[in-house]
């Protein structure tokens, strides 16, 4: 869900109420939006907002659901003209509701490739500062251990975990300035896919259940790729954490080859398969049509992130993240085209 602070640094409209349906507050974007100031909509009832139907009251009424699609919903204040979004109404931790509205004449038909960079960029920001103070806490008490350590005789055996710690919380912290010093994407080199994907794994072993299985089921002869690790590392660790937050009891990541796959109206000749299989809960009915949009969450705790995150990353390796889903198997398929340029550079690198 959207906490206020982010919300503030939004370019998406967006408000949000008690649990009576009267609005605490609402963004800059969503005042500027309807043309009024913000302190006009404070007490007032969301459900009056709409000026054609009355969609938004009869779901406030129904308690069994939490999520609301709203198609070309027509928005306003008695005296103002009406504008017109799509957009979601969703329950809040508190009980009370959110609604993000799209502009109908900014995202005519809500195409994720479209809303996402602004959406996400907004988003991040807002996450970013307050994410830096702890990650530079963790990253010293990791340093502090280090040096303790190095006094014992067992030592040896934390090591590994230590250097973990370090590791991704330089990787976060080059994140966090990447998203607060936007710069050019970095080049792509040569990697193998499969050392991303133990990366991957190191950091799922520390974090799963107890009852959580890692399964590996990699195709040995795959070509090194060209692309950006770090990135990759980032975008599949999304997929197992989301796989493990939903209650998997095995967790298979699988790779292979094919050749002739279409991505993006594009034919190309080699493509690399990853797959990330699990059989939790499975992705809500609810929440499958938008579910990589930003801010986009299946959990009260979630800052849906993540999974926009992850088809951003595709993106930039000129790739694909589709899904298919239901409960007890959930499969995220990750395509990343590689040219036979690409391919043969690669094996004269290595």
């Amino acid at each position: 869900m959207i906490r206020e602070p982010t919300a503030d640094a939004l370019s998406t409209p967006v408000v949000w109420t008690d649990t009576a349906g009267a609005i605490l507050g609402a963004n800059p974007a969503f005042a500027r939006w309807l043309g009024i100031s913000p302190r006009r909509l404070l007490g007032q009832s969301l459900a009056a907002l709409e000026m054609d139907g009355t969609a938004m009251a009869r779901f406030m009424d129904n308690t069994d659901r939490d999520l609301l699609r709203l198609h070309r919903v027509s928005l306003g204040v008695p005296g103002e003209a009406p504008r017109f979004a799509e957009g979601w109404l969703s329950r809040m931790d508190h009980g009370g509701w959110l609604l993000e509205a799209h502009p109908a004449d900014e995202f005519p038909a809500l195409d994720p490739a479209q809303v996402l960079p602004a959406a996400l960029s907004a988003a991040l920001r807002g996450l970013a500062h307050e994410i830096r103070n702890p990650l530079a806490g963790l990253k010293g008490a990791a340093q502090l251990l280090s040096k303790r350590g190095q006094q014992r005789s067992d030592y040896e055996a934390e090591r590994e975990l230590i250097g973990l710690i370090e590791s991704e919380a330089e990787r976060l912290a080059a994140l966090l300035d990447r998203l607060l010093s936007p710069a050019p994407q970095r080049a792509h080199t040569v990697l193998n896919i499969h050392a991303v994907l133990e990366r991957v794994l190191r950091l799922a072993e520390s974090e799963r259940a107890p009852t959580a299985r890692l399964r590996r089921d990699y195709d040995p002869s795959l070509p090194e790729i060209t692309g950006d690790p770090d990135r990759l590392v980032q975008a599949v660790w999304n997929l197992v954490g989301n796989a493990l937050q939903a209650g998997a009891s095995v967790v298979t990541l699988r790779t292979r080859i094919e050749h002739g796959q279409r991505i993006h109206d594009r034919l190309h000749p080699l493509t690399l398969r990853l797959e990330i299989i699990d059989d939790g809960r499975g992705v809500p009915e609810e929440l499958a049509e938008h579910l990589f949009l930003p801010l986009v969450s299946g959990r009260a705790e979630g800052s849906g992130l993540g999974l926009a995150l992850a088809q951003q990353v595709a993106r930039e390796h000129r790739g694909s993240l589709t899904f298919k889903s239901r409960p007890g198997h959930t499969v995220f398929t990750l395509l990343l085209p590689q040219s036979p340029a690409e391919t043969g550079e690669a094996h004269r690198a290595h």
